[in-house]
């Protein structure tokens, strides 16, 4: 995977090529203070809201003191954000210029990513490592590391939220522009659905390849994920670059660049002329969610080892403080 297949699998690169088959976005310039702001580990406070000064906890170890922070606001960019929310209808899917912000879905009250203004979506970002890997090390799996990384410009990707069932979500693989894989993208739950409509799954998502996909991306190798709805009409929903920085879910890296003996010219041989295609099978075969790992954060983990004691100290401070503050 080069840096270049990178660039191209931003959303504002392919969006505007595939624009009708896919759900309605907005796109808004990232400013550098915001991008400061949620790459800022010291920041607990939320902006975005109404109320501008929240009570928090310092991080600092060295001093006793409690004191009161004030969350930066940046009342241009909220305008701005809030007015395209208002055009996509009131509720967005955020995103970056690739990822989602998937992982930190634990935080939000409603468990969803689904945001009504720009506090949802910080608290979503601040509280994710596929958001801090966008913006700090995009380029980090790609083999060509001896050349400059590309020039980023940053960008807040607002979606129209749609009610999409998990079990109509298939993530498609292209090598040398040949869909060569397909695989159900909700793998920790068994659709019956899926296992039984196999064919015509497989049918729709390679009509919709062959017709919209196909030579029209600027790479021959990247996967990409699509939603086919109730009435069997499919849509496009992301674009990835086609390598191990992309969750291959029920395939392997190794069987689909080649090496684990199942693909051949583009297909595979237990499919005549088509793509591989994989699901749950049966609940017996379900697999836990990768993203419930992130569910946990990382400062309970330190404190749990007492790897970090200087994360067991604050932790006691904002105890005694919690207990002063709601209880005396």
């Amino acid at each position: 995977m080069k840096k270049e297949q990178v660039v191209n699998c931003q959303f504002s690169v392919w969006y505007p090529i595939f624009k009708k088959h896919s759900i309605k976005s907005l796109i808004l310039p990232l400013p550098q203070n915001v991008i400061d702001y949620l790459l800022d580990d010291g920041t607990l406070v939320v902006s975005g809201s109404d109320h501008n000064t929240q009570q928090t906890h310092a991080n600092n170890s060295d001093s006793d003191a409690e004191e009161d922070i004030q969350a930066p606001e940046f009342p241009e960019f909220t305008s701005k954000v809030q007015e395209a929310i208002n055009a996509l209808g009131g509720r967005v899917f955020p995103k970056l210029n690739w990822s989602a912000p998937r992982d930190a879905n634990w935080i939000a009250l409603n468990s969803s990513l689904q945001c009504d203004s720009l506090r949802d979506i910080f608290l979503l970002f601040k509280s994710s490592d596929f958001i801090t890997h966008d913006l700090a090390q995009p380029f980090l799996a790609c083999s060509d590391q001896d050349s400059p990384d590309p020039v980023i410009n940053y960008e807040l990707v607002l979606r129209k939220w749609s009610e999409l069932i998990p079990g109509g979500e298939f993530r498609c693989f292209v090598k040398e522009n040949k869909l060569i894989a397909i695989s159900q993208r909700d793998y920790t739950q068994y659709y019956q659905h899926v296992w039984k409509q196999e064919e015509q799954i497989c049918h729709a998502i390679q009509g919709f390849f062959s017709q919209h996909i196909q030579y029209n991306f600027l790479d021959e190798d990247f996967v990409f994920d699509v939603y086919r709805d109730s009435q069997g009409r499919v849509w496009l929903i992301d674009v990835n670059p086609f390598g191990e920085v992309t969750d291959s879910l029920l395939f392997s890296w190794e069987e689909l660049t080649g090496g684990g003996g199942i693909a051949q010219h583009g297909f595979y041989p237990y499919v005549q002329e088509g793509p591989a295609f994989r699901c749950t099978t049966s609940e017996v075969t379900v697999q836990p969610s990768p993203c419930l790992s992130y569910r946990i954060p990382r400062d309970f983990v330190d404190l749990s080892t007492g790897e970090d004691a200087y994360k067991l100290i604050d932790f006691l401070k904002l105890v005694r403080w919690c207990y002063k503050t709601f209880v005396i």
